[in-house]
């Protein structure tokens, strides 16, 4: 059964950087999208970003497009999320999604990704 491990969150103020991977073990995982998403306490699960299997296609959300970098390693099933110019309102549990698929479409709502992380905290202070 695949699985998915978050790293690399912490506390960090606002203005700085940090990098969250998230690695896909357990399984063989062939054509995919896999997204990043985030979740505050009584708030839905919001989609920050995603990736086709391929690299070739991404996808962000507008707060944070133009900050925020989503990237794979070219071998494996690793996934990055590069934060650059933090904000507080970026804290939050940031979930890693994958969903098999054969198309090049990335779903930006929760419900259309099978496979979650654990979650990894991210704060930034002001």
């Amino acid at each position: 059964q695949v699985q998915l491990v978050e790293s690399g969150g912490g506390l960090v103020q606002a203005g700085d950087s940090l990098r969250l991977s998230c690695a896909a073990s357990g399984g063989y995982v062939s054509t995919y999208t896999m997204g990043w998403f985030r979740q505050t306490p009584g708030k839905e699960r919001e989609f920050v970003a995603g990736i086709t299997w391929n690299g070739g296609r991404t996808a962000y959300a507008d707060a944070v497009q133009g900050r925020f970098t989503i990237s794979k390693d070219t071998t494996k099933t690793i996934i990055y999320l590069q934060m650059n110019s933090l904000k507080p309102e970026d804290t939050a549990v940031y979930y890693c999604a994958l969903r098999w698929t054969l198309t090049v479409e990335i779903p930006t709502q929760a419900n259309e990704y099978t496979i979650w992380g654990q979650g990894t905290q991210v704060t930034v202070s002001s």
